[in-house]
């Protein structure tokens, strides 16, 4: 293995300064509210009006979009929430008895109240909405308050619709780290969110994080800038494999590009393609910028040497762009969302092809996938043990506590053993309990 170019600088989206910043307007909004709310949305979006956006402006709204963009998100909702209802299905309450007397279960519990924050800074993420809000509903979540930032007078028109087709119960015009206070805290709505979800910039990644750490609702992941690699052999077009990076490199002067090849013809042609591509970009500074401190190049004609550093970086998304793509399917394991061949690109999964675009990064995925239907459901256990079987279970437990030293534990299960079987004798201590009056 070995660099054909190599970043010049290394992506950080969790920066100290952030999150100071962040750790004082938490602070200031737990204790002034809604009134605290408001004047951070005068500060940072203009904004004076209602939060919650009203049936009658959001239907005026919706009368802006364009038919075919309509047609364009309804095709992208069924998509996405077919995909997540399928992910529900997948997962099944169920009991067993695996010893006699001893029922044991499994029950799904959807979220009470979802958060899903829309991020609207240089683009309007209208298919973002879907994503989350779709999935949650899917989940059985009966309760979903939606935010993302006004633009002017208003949110994005589109993405008022997204909202809308998802089934959001409550869109917030708000955006930032006020809008995920107000979710977390139930500011406005009076119903405080299970769960946060959604991308956004650093201080909305830190709010988001901040907020799960304090244990007071939990999160998707931590959303740092966007990642993408793609793999390649010799049978990759070069000019295919550029555009798929610099389409990625658009999402930030920070979002790092990752390309892993075992063919150096190919990585000189992608090396001499991209800044090309990316001058002809409408804000060609962005791309070029994140491909000259970020891009790397790493070659090695051993693919289970790629696959091995693939894995090492844990790329939010990884294209395979290679033979035996089967092969790939089965050894890669970290990555946030996998797209094989030529004819998949991020693109078609960040917008409709089905699979959720909210995905982990900063090597999350050494640990998490993206979001998903899971992320919005409590996966509960229950008993009910018979009382005649506590002379398996209950002497079981009893002899285990006291290998662990917790006499407490074990006189809980000796309390058993001696009141439902009175006569009998244990070939191990058990505790008699001294008789109380009631």
């Amino acid at each position: 293995m070995r660099y054909i170019k190599k970043a010049t600088k290394s992506a950080e989206g969790n920066s100290q300064d952030a999150r100071k910043v962040v750790e004082q307007m938490l602070s200031e909004i737990k204790e002034g509210r809604e009134d605290k709310v408001k004047e951070l949305a005068k500060k940072f979006d203009n904004w004076d009006q209602e939060f919650i956006l009203s049936d009658e402006k959001k239907q005026e709204l919706i009368a802006m979009v364009p038919d075919h963009v309509k047609r364009d998100l309804e095709f992208a909702y069924k998509q996405v929430s077919s995909f997540a209802k399928a992910q529900r299905d997948s997962v099944k309450e169920f009991k067993v008895e695996i010893t006699k007397g001893v029922e044991l279960g499994q029950k799904i519990i959807p979220m009470k109240v979802a958060g899903c924050y829309v991020p609207g800074g240089r683009f309007a993420h209208a298919c973002s909405a879907i994503m989350s809000i779709a999935t949650a509903k899917a989940a059985g979540v009966p309760f979903v308050v939606a935010a993302t930032p006004p633009r002017g007078t208003h949110i994005d028109p589109a993405t008022c619709y997204a909202m809308h087709i998802a089934g959001a119960d409550v869109i917030l015009e708000m955006g930032g780290v006020q809008a995920i206070a107000t979710m977390a805290y139930g500011l406005f709505t009076g119903k405080p969110a299970n769960i946060l979800v959604g991308p956004g910039n650093a201080y909305v990644a830190e709010a988001k994080a901040l907020l799960s750490g304090s244990g007071l609702c939990g999160i998707d992941v931590f959303a740092g800038p966007t990642e993408s690699a793609v793999i390649c052999d010799e049978t990759a077009d070069p000019m295919t494999v550029a555009i798929d990076l610099v389409s990625q490199a658009e999402h930030g002067f920070a979002s790092p590009v990752w390309l892993f090849t075992s063919s150096e013809k190919v990585a000189e042609r992608v090396m001499k393609i991209i800044p090309k591509l990316c001058a002809d970009m409408p804000d060609p500074e962005v791309p070029l910028t994140a491909w000259n401190d970020y891009g790397e190049i790493i070659f090695s004609e051993d693919r289970e040497e790629l696959a091995k550093w693939s894995d090492i970086y844990a790329p939010e998304h990884v294209q395979v762009m290679a033979k035996d793509l089967d092969w790939w399917r089965e050894r890669l394991q970290n990555y946030g969302s996998l797209f094989l061949g030529e004819g998949s690109t991020v693109p078609h999964g960040d917008k409709c092809s089905g699979t959720n675009h909210i995905l982990p990064t900063k090597k999350a995925g050494y640990y998490s996938g993206g979001l998903n239907v899971h992320k919005f459901l409590k996966i509960c256990t229950y008993q009910h043990i018979d009382e005649m079987s506590n002379d398996v279970i209950g002497a079981a437990a009893s002899r285990l506590s006291r290998v662990e030293g917790m006499e407490g534990h074990a006189r809980a299960c000796d309390w058993r053993l001696r009141k439902f079987y009175p006569n009998r004798k244990w070939d191990f201590h058990v505790y008699e309990h001294p008789k109380y009056e009631e």
